[in-house]
């Protein structure tokens, strides 16, 4: 639903019309017949027995229902006067599935070169990844490789985002060391971690054991949402 508040004082609605991406889609006019009227516009089909002079109700809606949407409201004799907003709505799929690690070896040893990758469940659009290592957030450009997307069928996307590094006796607190990928897309929505623990153990022959084990924190609720961001006040005087 778009909602479009406004006040008019002492002036008489005369009309307010609705556009996506510059297209007029929606025009409610009180003293018309009928006095709302829809326009075809791509991505938008507009529900008319639940639209009025304050919302606009859009079912469904898919990916091409995303865009720049305002609201134009204009006042009759002797003001004329309007006043309008704008904001943007973006329709997204959540993912349905963790951030998945791999390239995890069942050992290591201080000096070994740690090379994993994360791979985000299929999203639209598509989700961003970063590493942690330590709840630390690992931005060294050197040490991050970047992958195109992986497309999938139904315009779905999964992100891939690397993480190299030469495994040093800093990294390791209290004997241990997690290394964490986090998915996000817009993070009120959605956010996931996936966790590996590194640990060391001494052994005989050999300085350190470094064990690998995996774990999966929390997880938002998934589904497929759209984002409204268009809840604007009107004022004409």
């Amino acid at each position: 639903m778009l909602q479009c508040d406004y006040d008019l004082g002492n002036d008489t609605l005369y009309a307010v019309k609705w556009y996506k991406d510059h297209e007029e889609f929606y025009r409610f006019v009180p003293k018309a017949k009928p006095q709302a009227n829809w326009y075809e516009v791509e991505g938008v089909h507009v529900d008319m027995s639940k639209s009025d002079s304050r919302k606009v109700v859009i079912h469904p809606v898919s990916w091409k229902t995303s865009g720049l949407f305002r609201c134009e409201v204009s006042a009759e004799a002797p003001s004329f006067a309007s006043a309008q907003s704008e904001a943007k709505m973006e329709v997204v799929e959540l993912p349905t599935e963790n951030p998945v690690i791999t390239g995890v070896e069942e050992d290591y040893q201080i000096g070994d070169e740690i090379s994993l990758n994360c791979t985000s469940g299929m999203s639209h659009p598509a989700s961003i990844l970063h590493w942690y290592i330590n709840e630390q957030q690992i931005q060294k450009a050197g040490a991050l490789v970047h992958y195109p997307v992986e497309n999938h069928q139904h315009g779905l996307v999964s992100s891939v985002l690397g993480l190299r590094f030469r495994l040093s006796s800093h990294h390791f607190r209290g004997g241990s060391m997690k290394v964490k990928c986090r998915a996000s897309m817009m993070p009120m929505l959605y956010q996931s971690d996936r966790e590996s623990v590194v640990q060391t153990q001494t052994l005989p022959h050999r300085e350190a054991l470094l064990l690998v084990k995996s774990s999966t924190s929390s997880n938002l609720p998934i589904g497929v949402y759209f984002l409204l961001l268009l809840s604007a006040a009107h004022l004409i005087t």
